[in-house]
């Protein structure tokens, strides 16, 4: 703990420095990475599943390294479309999931109609096409998410739409929302764009549909939301039914009790739980697995035998580790692709019950790299199921959390590690381009943060061009439907996996599968599998954590490198900087020593000019404002085994990977080619090597 203090009281005196992201001017830099997308998305055909895997039309694996585009950035004006899917591709960045489509317009999708949201804005919709279109030129594909935050309004035939917020939970039951669900996605999938001549149904460069964001009637009931007690117009993202919801919900229930010769007997309660029978309660358990079984099944064979989608689907996300996911994956894991989500450290929010609205929040603002055992590596890897494609479709280390640096690298490298499909950084902007500004302005934009881009340019070559490897050994895990009935009550001490015979360390070392959550026995007794050559993560009593990725065309250090002179077999490390990120990839696709051109990407914490925290460092007292500010990375860098080099230039970047600052000449030693950093501000270098 007081090596821990240290470490924070040094961060908060570190000096940064102003760094700002340029979106519109996308050059062709030596940093621009556009080189990994197969342009125009598509081309061969539509996506598929195979092998456990989305696959092109010839079989060939499609990864998706994909940005979350939220609400209003969903829709850019048609001059800065362009603009912003040049920027996209400069980064690698080959899918956008277009999230909270289903907002009125001038925000989303569905027009403004007085009482009514069962109209599309023909204007808006122009918009998505143009953009669309101009995504799958450069080898960005879409990936469609249909029911995100729609609000229902008194015409459209829903009880109660005003204190239903975003209407989660009752799509389960009620055939009214069900069948406004279907409408939306038969008007936006069979709509055609003009633009590349094709229905969303049958373009190509759609690589996912999504049903639904988030929801989960089995969460909603462990969470005390199915009890009926909402009167609020203003419930928020998580609230309760109402009461005759929750009427409607139990009447449901005890038809089908009836249906099995059983007694209508009251839901129970989660602080009933506990002391419920295992008849009772499992037999509950049922009933919302049913429903959500029901749903999905319905909803996916509404979209391809009847509209005829021929498109990857989705359900919905995997996304509270705190309790099982288990009941949930059992339905959505029938569909084309399972899907998780996970933060580290999600804000913790305070609202006005009033209003609705956010008046403050709380961070723990601690670093993942000090806590393996509960990283977003390991919360994330419960979800895979074996013979499926799994993605990620919303992840972040949200600010101001000091310790951001750390997350994409970690992340892009176990992303490939445990052989996943897709990652989508969440989110790339909430706001339209002529707003984008160059400070952060929330949590989870990532378009200002100057570290984020640098990374997820240097990740592309870890996740998409497969430097790191897939692991030589998967760990499989069949649980019986008892066990997922039981997991919903399990202790919040055995997340993520609510599996005491599952070691969470052994997630580091091997990837690890599903195979079946209807297993006729238990399937707890694990085999002792490989060590992981490529990464390694250590700790020293929870402190002083450092990642090390090392492979023949990336190489990385992450975390506590100050004083630590972590090194892996061609970058070495001796900084001043105390917790960091550094990122070395081949540029040319040769193995690092014969490589012509790397990318050096450092990064460290990100901050807003007059930010201010509060005393304990879980919360600003001041939000600050423009420009970006960044704390840059400083000390010496070694590059080894270059023997045979005779010459080695670093130059520093602009954030659009245009020079800022005379080449850095490397100095040939017995360690290696040596040289500083930190002398110019920036996130990155090209190193140039003769």
């Amino acid at each position: 703990m007081r090596y821990l203090l240290i470490c924070l009281s040094v961060i908060a005196a570190a000096q940064t420095q102003p760094y700002t992201n340029d979106w519109r001017d996308n050059p062709q830099s030596a940093a621009n990475v556009s080189f990994l997308l197969d342009a125009p998305a598509g081309k061969t055909g539509f996506l598929r599943a195979a092998g456990g895997h989305i696959v092109k039309p010839d079989g060939a694996r499609q990864r998706l390294w994909g940005v979350n585009f939220t609400a209003a950035s969903t829709l850019p004006a048609k001059e800065d479309a362009p603009i912003v899917a040049d920027h996209l591709a400069r980064f690698a960045i080959n899918c956008v999931r277009f999230h909270f489509l289903d907002l009125r317009a001038p925000t989303g999708l569905i027009a403004a109609v007085d009482g009514s949201s069962r109209s599309l804005d023909p204007a808006q919709l122009d918009r998505l096409d143009f953009f669309i279109a101009e995504l799958k030129k450069r080898g960005i594909y879409a990936d469609l998410n249909l029911n995100v935050g729609r609000a229902f309004q008194r015409n459209d035939g829903v009880r109660d739409y005003e204190y239903l917020g975003f209407a989660k939970i009752i799509n389960y039951f009620d055939d009214r929302v069900q069948e406004l669900h279907r409408e939306y996605a038969q008007q936006l999938l069979t709509h055609r764009n003009a633009y590349t001549g094709n229905e969303y149904r049958n373009e190509p460069a759609v690589a996912l549909v999504e049903l639904i964001n988030e929801n989960s009637i089995v969460e909603a009931w462990f969470s005390n939301r199915l009890l009926g007690l909402n009167t609020s117009k203003n419930p928020g993202t998580w609230g309760d039914l109402t009461a005759s919801y929750e009427q409607q919900l139990t009447a449901k229930y005890h038809a089908w009790l009836a249906k099995k010769g059983l007694p209508p007997v009251p839901r129970l309660r989660k602080e009933q739980f506990a002391k419920a029978s295992k008849e009772q309660f499992q037999r509950e358990a049922e009933f919302y697995m049913e429903l959500e079984r029901i749903y999905f099944l319905n909803m996916s064979a509404y979209l391809k035998k009847e509209l005829k989608v021929h498109v990857l689907i989705a359900g919905t996300s995997d996304h509270n580790h705190g309790n099982s996911g288990y009941p949930l994956l059992s339905s959505t894991s029938l569909l084309d692709v399972v899907d998780g989500h996970v933060y580290w450290q999600h804000p913790n929010y305070t609202r006005d019950p009033e209003t609705g609205r956010t008046t403050g929040f709380e961070i723990k603002n601690t670093p993942m790299v000090n806590d393996p055992l509960h990283s977003t590596v390991v919360e994330l890897s419960r979800s895979a199921v074996a013979g499926k494609p799994y993605i990620v479709s919303e992840v972040n280390h949200p600010f101001p959390n000091e310790f951001s640096a750390e997350g994409i690298p970690i992340l892009a490298a176990y992303a490939a590690f445990q052989d996943w499909d897709g990652i989508f950084w969440y989110t790339f902007e909430h706001n339209q381009p002529n707003k984008w500004a160059s400070f952060q302005q929330g949590h989870f934009d990532i378009q200002a943060d100057p570290v984020k881009m640098a990374q997820i340019a240097a990740g592309a070559m870890l996740f998409l061009r497969g430097d790191v490897q897939p692991a030589k050994q998967k760990i499989p895990r069949a649980y019986t439907r008892e066990q997922v009935y039981e997991s919903i009550r399990g202790s919040y001490s055995a997340r993520p996996f609510f599996d005491s015979g599952f070691s969470l360390e052994a997630v580091l070392h091997n990837a690890t599968r599903i195979t079946t959550l209807d297993a006729p026995v238990s399937g707890r007794l694990y085999p002792q599998l490989g060590k992981n050559s490529q990464i390694d993560w250590l700790t020293t009593n929870s402190t002083n954590g450092v990642v090390s990725i090392d492979t023949p065309k990336s190489q990385a250090l992450i975390g506590f490198l100050s004083n630590n002179k972590a090194h892996a077999t061609n970058l070495q490390a001796d900084l001043e900087t105390p917790h960091c990120a550094v990122m070395l990839s081949s540029l040319d696709g040769r193995p690092i020593p014969q490589s012509s051109k790397l990318l050096l990407a450092t990064g460290s914490k990100v901050e807003n000019t007059g930010m201010q925290w509060n005393a304990k460092r879980t919360s600003l007292t001041s939000w600050g404002a423009a420009p970006t500010r960044i704390e840059v990375v400083t000390g010496r860098i070694a590059l080894t085994g270059l023997d045979h080099r005779t010459a080695v230039t670093v130059t520093p970047l602009a954030s659009n990977g245009k020079p800022i600052a005379q080449p850095i000449l490397a100095t040939k030693t017995k360690e290696g080619w040596q040289f500083q950093i930190g002398a110019t501000p920036t996130v990155w270098y090209v190193i140039e090597m003769k």
